[in-house]
This record gives C-alpha cells, sequence and structure tokens, in this order.
C-alpha cells in the first residue's frame, strides 16, 4: 500500500452508523488484518467500556491494535492490564458544542502525561474556543507531549457537518500550528456528495487528502475550500495520486465504521489496485 494511504482508516465498525456486535466487529478486523488491503487499516475503535468485554474475546495468543474511544469522564480512562490489547491511541471529546473546551483539554494533557507511551487525541467542537483550543494543544505538543486534535465532519443532526469553509480554515489552523489532526464521522465516500436517506451532505475523503496537501503547499483558506467542496473527481485524483508515495502529512487519517466502502472507492478511482500493491 502506498505511504500516503497507510492506515489512513481506523476500524470503527461498532460505532454509528454501522453499530456492529463487538464479536463481529473483531471477526472482520481480524480479517481486515490478513487482507492484502491491511496497510490502509488502522487500530479496532473500542468504547472505554466495551474494553473488558473485548478481552473475553482474544486468543490467548491474540495480539490486537486498538484506540480507546471515551466514553467515559476522561479522568476515568487509561489502559487495561492485558498483554493481548496493545492500545495505541486514546481519543475524547473535550467539551460540547458552545462550551469552553479548555478544562477539557487540560484533562485530556493530564492524560497523555500520565500514559506518555500513547497518542492522544482531543476532540475539539468547531464553535467557541477552537483556536485558543489548539494553541493550548499545539504548544503542549512542543514541549513533548503526544497530544494532538481531533474534529467532527458529520454526524446525525445537521449542524455537526462543518462547511468546506469551516473545515478548510480548520485544516488551514492546524497547519499554521505544525499540529496533527484526525477527523471522524461522515467520511465513507471518497467525494463529497449527498446522502439520499437524510440528505446530509458529507464530505469526501479524496477530497480532505487533496485539501490537506494542499494546505501543506501554502494554500489559504479559500483554496483549500474549493478543493473540499468539489464533487468531481478529475481535479483531485492527480494531485492525490502525485503524493501516493509520501506521507500524508499532518492528517492523521479517519475512522469510518465501514472498511469495505472507501477501499471500494479508492480502487474505482485508480488509486488502489485491488488485490496488488495501492
Amino acid at each position: 500500500m502506498a505511504p500516503l494511504f497507510h492506515r489512513l482508516i481506523d476500524d470503527a465498525a461498532v460505532f454509528p452508523p454501522g453499530n456492529a456486535a463487538l464479536p463481529d466487529a473483531v471477526t472482520a478486523h481480524r480479517e481486515h488484518r490478513a487482507a492484502w488491503y491491511a496497510d490502509l487499516v488502522g487500530p479496532l475503535l473500542v468504547p472505554a467500556t466495551s474494553v473488558d468485554a473485548l478481552t473475553g474475546l482474544l486468543d490467548p495468543a491474540e495480539r490486537l491494535d486498538i484506540g480507546i474511544i471515551g466514553d467515559l469522564p476522561i479522568d476515568r480512562l487509561g489502559v487495561p492490564d492485558d498483554p493481548r490489547v496493545v492500545v495505541r491511541q486514546i481519543e475524547a471529546a473535550v467539551a460540547k458544542r458552545g462550551e469552553d473546551p479548555q478544562p477539557g483539554i487540560a484533562r485530556m494533557l493530564d492524560l497523555a502525561n500520565r500514559q506518555p507511551e500513547l497518542d492522544v487525541y482531543a476532540e475539539i467542537p468547531l464553535t467557541f474556543g477552537l483556536l485558543a483550543g489548539l494553541d493550548t494543544i499545539a504548544e503542549a505538543r512542543a514541549n513533548g507531549t503526544r497530544v494532538a486534535a481531533k474534529f467532527r465532519t458529520g454526524g446525525l443532526a445537521a449542524e455537526l457537518f462543518p462547511t468546506p469553509v469551516e473545515l478548510a480554515a480548520v485544516i488551514c489552523a492546524c497547519r499554521d500550528r505544525e499540529l496533527p489532526f484526525k477527523l471522524t464521522a461522515g467520511l465513507h465516500h471518497a467525494l463529497r456528495h449527498a446522502d439520499p436517506e437524510t440528505g446530509f451532505t458529507h464530505h469526501g475523503f479524496l477530497n480532505v487528502l487533496a485539501g490537506a496537501a494542499l494546505a501543506l503547499d501554502g494554500g489559504e483558506v479559500a483554496d483549500v475550500a474549493e478543493v473540499l467542496a468539489a464533487i468531481d473527481a478529475v481535479p483531485l485524483i492527480e494531485p492525490v495520486r502525485a503524493r501516493r508515495h509520501q506521507p500524508r502529512g499532518l492528517w492523521v487519517g479517519f475512522g469510518s465504521c465501514s472498511m469495505i466502502e472507501p477501499l471500494t472507492d479508492l480502487i474505482r478511482l485508480g488509486l488502489v489496485n485491488g488485490g496488488y500493491e495501492g
């Protein structure tokens, strides 16, 4: 798999809208990790409240990479004492929309300092206090704390879908702070599109790949927003193809409840050769 796509997609099978049962998600994740596209796949994302149940599903000699998603208070998040469970990252929301994110960020920084071997992602709402929150996280990271940002790009309500301009502004803000970021929700498909069932317009991960690359090259918010808003694959494919053998840079990747949908889009667009080296 080309470096640009390496571990691009974390396996969020148990989360909406997939809502897979944990045993089914573990079985499917094993299959993903054994498939030809295994390099595309990041850790299995598991709610903190399900980690204990996870340990009962593993074979004695198994090793399973996971990311823990905080559905408990940040102060109660931690790593299980089981060598079969290899925790790669912990992610948690630091505030609800409209709340000051700084207290939650402070708790996430404390968690990161208590678990210095992990990558910690603070999910910040794209509302009040966003830029100040990014400043706090970037300063901590510059001082050696393994913390980065996370943003929601979709969900069950229209206000959870940022506009292309809003998302472009966030990407450029992270670029300016040399701050890695993750995205979550609504990125199952490569291109920006309207969901026929909900009517919500979803961002496309190909758009984000091209937009983040443009931002790293010094693109302005308006230019990045134009790329994020594109619904035609043609102007996006070549800029992405040209960077296939480079790492993604600041965009760490995204969680998806489906691995097959984004993989199929990559194959369909000619960016990954199905069954072969991508």
